[in-house]
């Protein structure tokens, strides 16, 4: 069982700038892809970045040049920074942990973390 906690969020300006912090429990956190995901009110959740075991980084096209995603193996921790950020950025961050052991996939979600881009 794997436990991950948000921390981060919060209200900030249009153009403003938020790091997200999503720390996971247990050991197999190095061999873990680990995501962020967004969901807005009435929308559905949508994958924002991921970073691989081997520190590989996709993007959401919306995204893309204003957010970072990046991680601390010694720390069991994953980021997401975002910057320039606009009012549709406004969501519940989630950040997702999966791998795979013994043959089979696990997949871990945290509480999530509000981010309201607002002026």
């Amino acid at each position: 069982q794997v436990q991950l906690v948000e921390s981060g969020g919060g209200l900030v300006q249009p153009g403003g700038s938020l790091r997200l912090s999503c720390v996971a429990s247990g050991s197999i956190f190095s061999i873990a892809n680990m995501d962020w995901y967004r969901q807005a009110p009435g929308k559905q959740r949508e994958s924002v970045a991921t970073i691989t075991s081997g520190k590989s980084t996709n993007y959401t096209d919306s995204v893309k040049g204003r957010f970072t995603i990046s991680r601390d193996n010694a720390k069991n921790t994953v980021f997401l920074q975002m910057n320039s950020l606009k009012p549709e950025d406004t969501a519940v961050y989630y950040c997702r942990s999966s791998y795979i052991i013994l043959g089979r996939r696990r997949e871990y979600w945290g509480q999530g973390t509000q981010v309201t881009v607002s002026s």
